[in-house]
């Protein structure tokens, strides 16, 4: 430790701290512009030079190391001084525009010039004139304005790995720019908005939308993954205009993925469902909510009484809040029957009722950053996981080794040392053989219920990360979303089981959705013998209960599941918003509020209990969703339903203040292991591209412009490609066993040979059917 004195303030800090850490920590505020926590030192702007005893002049305090008895004045005449000589050239070119400027008002740079800025200008030449960039859909740039602390230049290299943003020339030519023409495609792009201390870098969605000082600003939790970001909604006049990140060290930091901000357009979309409908017919009629209860719990009852209750069934999203999970599985049960499930895009059931409690991260996200090693199997790690991937991209800096077992090599933005592509049926193979080796290695025997599937021979990539697991003292192994959906899920998760209790690795599974641990708390999934999604969806039953679903986009059997649906004598929509499918498949939709309109809680991917109120009114007559429940439940006369709010249903279910909660174990006890059959054909791989995972995102036109929103196409190595004699640019009939989709093909080298990738949840590939299957091309 070394003794440091500001402003006559006597404190310690560590060897290697700078005079702003110190000045931070001890209170004292430095002005500055480059200057950021998260990134490195730049030194650029110089508006925190301060004055150090025995220095000739002033130095800049966030690149000058404290040293052992320094003496530093930040407010003294000399360096205030220094720092008035340094606003005035920042001055000099940056354009007198604060009243149509969408910064003002929350401006650095308009503050620190009340501080040490002069009335007026000594310059009298012209000022110069930067054109501005198209950066794309989401930021819009104003580079006039920019005074070059190139924060977004750091950013786009050091957080979101990949330097799309660079300084060109000198002096007062000096320019901030994408590389040749680029735009920023980044899934972290927007926070490049929050860095720009000026109005340089603005929303484009939210530009001249309102002023910062209209805006109410309350807190949230994000729906979209199972990170759980903290937001700041800003809301005006009922309606939200802009999303923010609530800083978070322990969560999201202070950074948002571009999903998270951007995604608050789909709210205010043209489509939502604002008043209840009933189906008289072939046509659609408003109605109150009286009369569209009484209606649905009347068919419901009397379907039920006909049919029986194992014919009727509960389909919701599991972005759904944990209160109405857990209502809605409550009702399902009232009425007797025990099909509920929320894992939509699951194939694969035969988990349930070995596993000991719900899937979880297995550590704390905050922790990522202390592994030194991390073996992630079946992932679309930075698109599906964006600001977690971020998090294991600072810790490879910091020496963390990962591997990969994928059938694609997507770029990370992070170096990857070990990784095995092994088409989607050969998965299980491909871990069994590092569970060998690990085990070979360790000298430890495989649980015998495993043994059939360990190979005779391993090969060399599967030696090597068994030897990267090996090596290391702080491990982990997760399974992402592609393995939770696989069709031998169960089988890859019991496999990864055993590795990590042979190598004393932390196990966890990263989790879909916003839900996903906090469903399985719900009970929101069959316990007595009920049907899973899948069942629900193979054969029709007589009657569903949708809770903010879109069948075909958000089922893992697109179109099939639709269809089924549609089979049904009576659904009954539980929806934010309106579409052609779901008055197709419905006889009454029920408007219910998305995550800024009602109350709720989801639990995260590392066990983490977060509870958020509305922040806005809801549109229309819409009603949360808890509440329609509810009264649903007391139509029916059903015991157990006489809540008076969201937190009296909540504590039915979980103990908020846990951390992490009560009832996650990813240990599964007593599977039954099958034998994998081998696949003959072009296997399909699928993802649920980033802009398609809910059906807010799915309405965010700013976001639905982005390069990731592109319509999917046909994917394959050259190899493939050669092999099925076809061209990069054909257009070609894919085809399953459940339906097809039209598509152009297009080169993908990272592609394991032998697949074709093909994302799922889009309408155009809704047709394919199930996400794992063997597909056939055909070229139109």
């Amino acid at each position: 430790m070394l003794e440091i004195e500001i402003d006559g303030k006597q404190l310690q800090v560590a060897d290697g701290s700078t005079v702003m850490d110190a000045a931070n920590q001890v209170g004292v505020y430095i002005p500055h512009f480059c200057y950021h926590k998260k990134l490195s030192i730049a030194a650029n702007c110089r508006m925190c030079l301060v004055q150090v005893e025995k220095a000739p002049k002033p130095l800049p305090a966030c690149a000058t190391p404290v040293t052992n008895g320094m003496k530093v004045w930040t407010n003294s005449e000399a360096a205030v001084k220094a720092q008035k000589g340094v606003m005035e050239f920042l001055l000099i070119n940056h354009p007198l525009d604060c009243p149509i400027c969408d910064q003002g008002g929350e401006c650095q740079l308009q503050d620190l010039a009340v501080g040490y800025g002069e009335s007026k200008s000594r310059y009298q030449e012209e000022k110069r004139v930067v054109f501005n960039k198209n950066l794309g859909p989401l930021v819009s740039t104003d580079m006039t304005r920019c005074i070059h602390c190139t924060r977004c230049v750091r950013f786009t290299q050091e957080i979101a790995g990949l330097m799309e943003l660079g300084q060109a020339f000198r002096g007062e030519h000096s320019e901030i720019m994408p590389f040749v023409e680029k735009t920023v495609d980044s899934e972290l792009s927007g926070n490049i908005i929050d860095l720009c201390p000026v109005g340089a870098l603005t929303s484009k969605p939210f530009r001249f939308a309102a002023r910062t000082w209209e805006l109410a600003r309350r807190k949230s939790v994000s729906p979209h993954d199972s990170l759980g970001s903290n937001l700041i909604v800003q809301v005006k006049h009922d309606v939200v205009k802009r999303v923010l990140p609530l800083e978070n060290e322990a969560i999201n930091e202070c950074w948002l993925s571009d999903r998270d901000r951007f995604s608050y357009e789909g709210l205010n979309s043209a489509s939502r469902l604002t008043k209840p409908m009933i189906r008289q017919g072939d046509t659609w009629q408003e109605a109150d909510w009286q009369s569209a209860l009484e209606f649905a719990a009347s068919r419901l009852k009397a379907v039920v009484a006909a049919a029986g209750p194992e014919q009727f069934g509960a389909l919701a999203a599991p972005s759904a809040t944990v209160e109405e999970l857990y209502l809605a599985q409550k009702l399902v049960r009232a009425l007797g029957s025990d099909n509920i499930d929320f894992r939509l895009r699951q194939t694969d059931f035969s988990a349930d009722g070995v596993a000991k409690g719900a899937p979880w991260l297995g550590l704390p996200v905050a922790e990522v950053g202390e592994l030194d090693r991390l073996l992630v199997v079946g992932s679309f790690l930075r698109k599906d996981h964006p600001l977690l991937s971020q998090r294991v991209r600072q810790a490879a800096k910091r020496g963390l080794k990962i591997a990969s077992i994928h059938p694609t090599a997507d770029d990370w933005l992070l170096p990857v040392a070990a990784r095995i592509q092994p088409k989607p049926a050969e998965m299980v193979a491909a871990l069994a053989a590092v569970l060998k080796a690990v085990a070979d290695a360790g000298g430890k025997a495989v649980d015998g219920s495993l043994q059939s599937l360990l190979p005779a021979v391993v090969s060399a990539e599967a030696k090597a990360v068994a030897e990267l697991l090996g090596s290391g003292q702080s491990v982990a192994i997760w399974l992402g979303n592609f393995a939770a959906q696989h069709p031998q899920a169960a089988t890859l998760q019991r496999i990864a089981q055993e590795i990590a209790a042979i190598t004393g690795a932390r196990f966890g599974v990263i989790g879909e959705a916003a839900n996903s641990v906090g469903g399985h708390l719900a009970g929101a999934l069959p316990r007595r013998g009920g049907k899973h999604a899948a069942a629900m969806l193979t054969q029709s039953l007589k009657s569903y209960l949708l809770l903010n679903v879109e069948p075909s986009l958000d089922c893992a059997g697109g179109a099939a599941a639709r269809d089924a649906i549609a089979g049904a004598d009576f659904v009954v929509s539980l929806s934010a918003f309106d579409s052609p499918e779901l008055r197709a498949v419905s006889h009454v939709l029920l408007p219910v509020s998305p995550f800024t309109e009602t109350s709720g809680t989801f639990v995260s991917a590392e066990g983490r209990a977060q509870s958020f109120v509305a922040v806005a009114k809801p549109q229309g007559d819409t009603r949360p969703a808890w509440k329609v429940l509810r009264v649903l439940g007391n139509l029916l006369s059903l015991d157990g339903f006489e809540y008076t709010d969201s937190e009296a249903v909540r504590a039915e279910v979980l103990d908020v203040a846990a951390f992490p909660v009560a009832g996650l174990d990813n240990t599964l006890d007593g599977l039954s292991i099958a034998s994998i059959a081998a696949v003959d054909g072009l296997e399909r791989v699928a993802e649920v591209p980033i802009y398609a995972t809910d059906a807010i995102v799915r309405r965010a036109p700013a976001l639905q412009r982005t390069r990731d929103a592109a319509a999917p196409l046909a994917y394959l190595s050259a190899a493939t490609l050669s092999a099925q004699g076809l061209n990069a640019g054909d257009t070609v009939q894919a085809k399953s066993g459940q339906g097809s989709a039209q598509l152009n093909v297009a080169i993908d080298d990272t592609l394991a040979e032998g697949c074709v990738r093909i994302a799922t949840a889009h309408e155009s590939t809704a047709g394919l059917g199930a996400p794992f299957a063997v597909v056939t091309l055909e070229r139109v």
